[in-house]
């Protein structure tokens, strides 16, 4: 991804912040990340942008195009680079996990449920949730881990 000629496409400049934004959804092993997890990361490589900075340009890295937005849980933003293709989600709610699945036979359906009811669909999230079972999930013993060593 050339990050300097997408900000440009979208009608932004190419600034600090930006940039190692966008760098950190490139690099990063998992797609779904908070203002929080950047903001860290970000301390993590000694790079100085406040906060408010971050989420100043994830809103306007969002209005772009270059980013979508969601709420999965309760209070909490994710942000996802926007690759053009669409998915929904399925959420665990023991351990946080975020899946991203396609099924045409799903789409199919909303289409024809908004067709039903007098709608043309513009655009859509569908977002599941549940408890994945498998039962030596990494995902809910990491979690444990880290509420065990940190208590609230």
């Amino acid at each position: 991804m050339n990050d300097v000629g997408n900000l440009k496409r979208a009608g932004l400049k190419a600034t600090l912040p930006r940039l190692r934004i966008l760098e950190i959804f490139e690099k990063a092993n998992q797609r779904h990340l908070s203002a929080e997890d950047i903001y860290r990361r970000l301390l993590d490589k000694h790079v100085e942008i406040g906060l408010a900075t971050v989420y100043r340009a994830l809103a306007q890295l969002q209005q772009a195009g270059l980013l979508k937005h969601a709420h999965f849980t309760a209070g909490k933003a994710l942000y996802e680079l926007d690759d053009g293709h669409h998915h929904d989600h399925l959420v665990c709610t023991s351990c946080g996990l975020i899946r991203e699945f396609h099924d045409n036979a799903i789409e199919n359906d909303q289409h024809r449920v908004a067709k039903k009811l007098g709608y043309e669909l513009i655009d859509h999230t569908l977002i599941l949730y549940g408890n994945c079972t498998k039962a030596a999930c990494e995902h809910r013993l990491e979690m444990a881990s880290l509420n065990a060593r940190n208590p609230v």
